[in-house]
């Protein structure tokens, strides 16, 4: 059973670090094909579907690792 829930929370992790790198504060996802925003604006579309994905992986690998240690 702990092996599983090692084998998820490198999951977890590694969809963390893929989410938060896909981030890039002012210019969202516009930023990685070339384009650039002056202005920071709010978060609309896939942009504001990645950052809920990376809160839920955030909160999905704390949990995990306190499973871990319970474990």
């Amino acid at each position: 059973m702990k092996s599983y829930l090692a084998i998820v929370h490198v999951i977890a992790a590694s969809g963390l670090i893929i989410t938060i790198l896909l981030q890039k504060q002012g210019s969202g996802l516009g930023g990685i094909l070339g384009g650039s925003a002056e202005n920071y604006y709010t978060r609309r579309g896939i942009t504001k579907s990645i950052f809920y994905l990376s809160i839920g992986l955030s909160v999905l690998f704390l949990g995990l690792g306190v499973a871990n240690l319970v474990a």
